[in-house]
């Protein structure tokens, strides 16, 4: 099987299991204005749209690098990793998570497991999927796509992350910003 095939596949299996655990949540209790969100989910949409513009028959400018069959491969594992991640993250948040900005019956925060890594592991294991696909397609647009990505992402915690504030209190919140990255292991605390 060709390794595009399969990193496709895997964007898929993610993308569809993702879809079947949304049904997984507790009733949500307030949530952010599609006004708030927006703005994140249009740079999103058009990052998308750039990343998933295929590879196949890109010469010239366009196409910075091939990637061999074992750097494919190291794609590949790195792709798996990335959605492991956000998916531990997923199961470990259970029924508090959303895929918009909401607050759920009994939110409170959640800073063990993957949350004691970052604040955003779910994000983080997406964008190391992300960047693993563009390093494997090697092209522009796959690299501007998933910088794009990365600016939605970056956008939507922010937003998360002050909507929460208010929600769940600034103490409790401020207290693992200050112990926690936000995106990066190790990263900068409260960015």
């Amino acid at each position: 099987m060709h390794f595009v095939s399969i990193i496709a596949g895997l964007w898929l299996a993610f993308a569809a299991s993702w879809i079947a655990a949304a049904f997984w949540s507790n009733r949500t209790e307030k949530r952010a204005s599609l006004g708030d969100e927006l703005r994140y989910r249009i740079v999103l949409l058009v990052g998308g749209l750039l990343f998933l513009v295929p590879a196949h028959g890109y010469q010239g400018p366009l196409r910075f690098w091939l990637v061999t069959r074992s750097e494919a491969w190291i794609c590949v594992v790195l792709i798996v990793a990335g959605f492991a991640f956000s998916w531990w993250a997923r199961l470990h948040l259970g029924p508090l998570w959303s895929g918009s900005i909401t607050r759920k019956a009994d939110h409170r925060v959640v800073d063990t497991g993957p949350y004691a890594i970052v604040r955003h592991p779910i994000y983080t294991g997406i964008l190391l999927a992300v960047y693993a696909t563009a390093a494997a397609k090697g092209t522009l647009l796959g690299i501007v796509g998933a910088l794009v990505i990365t600016i939605g992402i970056w956008m939507k915690a922010h937003l998360e992350e002050r909507w929460l504030r208010e929600e769940l209190g600034a103490d409790a919140y401020d207290a693992y910003r200050r112990r926690v990255a936000m995106l990066l292991p190790f990263g900068p605390k409260t960015a």
